[in-house]
């Protein structure tokens, strides 16, 4: 069994590497909504390139990898701040709660938002007085369980919306993510997800709604029947990974852990994430990776993090201070912070 799993991440690593070149040429960057759900949750795994899939070891996992959550005995929860690019900001907070034999349950909430813009026109350029926004959600609810000691999987659930000024779009999603556990490599771990099979989603709302004359060539017809525009439809960011993931020094008090990602999006051409994750007593960590490997036109892609994790006075909750930086070359360079519980 073990070999049938090698064989298969071997074959993929080796078909995204030789045809990166030919990939690049059937792009379809910009052709799905809700963009924000490509964005990577957390400082641990972006620390790592984004190379989590396999990993999935805290609540974010509600993001990477559902079935991560299956492996966690004890309570979890995780927030994290981004500051994203071109002034907005990108929030996410995920809650896990095992149920013993029953499974573990998850909940989490992502949001990306952005001060309000003065709403200016051709005809009044310093602004009307009015002001607009624009935002998305996600509203997730997750569920995964251990099949066997070293096969998992989970499922979610989630609810979409997107709005700007007066007009909202929403949608319904499904992630599914399996993680094997095996004995090779000092441990090596096979993931895999599919994340945002869901339906389209459409526009609507009174910015769209204007008054109309049907036949201007008629005299005395009426020039205020008020008509709706129908907006396209668009579909989601479907995502496909597969990653593997191993400790190359296991010590009482040194770890090393390095992982590596094949992504196929229905957006945009197929990439790999890589990182590595360095840890000291399971107190201090020292993180690093690249996004984006092989893909063609991308911005930047080095990542750095660093971490820390401590007791809370007189209980056995333990808290993590998380830190990352991702280059986004011409584009402003991003800082995301978490903070996680164990309980």
């Amino acid at each position: 069994m073990y070999r049938k799993y090698l064989a298969t991440i071997s074959f993929l690593i080796f078909f995204f590497i030789i045809n990166a070149d030919y990939m690049a040429q059937s792009s379809k960057t910009g052709t799905t909504a809700a963009a924000f759900l490509e964005i990577g949750v957390g400082a641990s795994a972006m620390g790592m390139g984004g190379a989590f899939v396999s990993i999935a070891n805290d609540a974010t996992a509600l993001y990477w990898n559902a079935a991560g959550i299956a492996n966690m005995n004890q309570g979890q929860a995780e927030v994290v701040h981004t500051n994203w690019i071109a002034e907005t900001n990108y929030d996410f907070a995920g809650l896990v709660v095992p149920l013993g034999n029953f499974g573990t349950l998850g909940f989490s909430y992502t949001s990306l938002n952005m001060d309000d813009m003065m709403v200016r026109t051709v005809d009044q350029p310093e602004g009307t007085g009015e002001y607009f926004s624009a935002g998305d959600l996600a509203l997730n609810v997750s569920y995964a369980r251990n099949l066997t000691d070293r096969f998992s999987i989970g499922i979610s659930a989630k609810y979409i919306q997107q709005k700007i000024w007066h007009m909202s779009a929403t949608g319904f999603a499904i992630d599914v993510g399996t993680l094997f556990r095996t004995d090779l490599f000092g441990g090596m771990v096979i993931g895999a997800s599919i994340s945002n099979f869901g339906t389209p989603l459409q526009l609507a709302g009174k910015d769209a709604r204007q008054d109309i004359q049907v036949d201007n060539t008629k005299l005395g017809s009426n020039s205020q029947i008020p008509a709706d525009i129908e907006m396209d439809s668009w579909d989601l960011p479907l995502i496909f990974q597969i990653g593997v993931s191993t400790k190359i020094l296991n010590t009482q008090d040194y770890k090393i852990t390095i992982a590596i990602d094949a992504l196929h999006p229905n957006n945009d051409n197929e990439s790999m994430n890589a990182g590595m994750e360095f840890a000291f007593k399971d107190y201090f960590y020292v993180r690093g990776g690249y996004q984006s490997l092989f893909l063609k036109d991308s911005e930047g892609g080095l990542t750095l993090g660093v971490g820390v994790n401590t007791k809370m006075l007189f209980s056995n909750t333990i808290v993590n201070f998380d830190y990352a930086y991702r280059d986004f070359g011409r584009l402003e360079n991003v800082h995301i912070f978490s903070v996680g519980l164990k309980f």
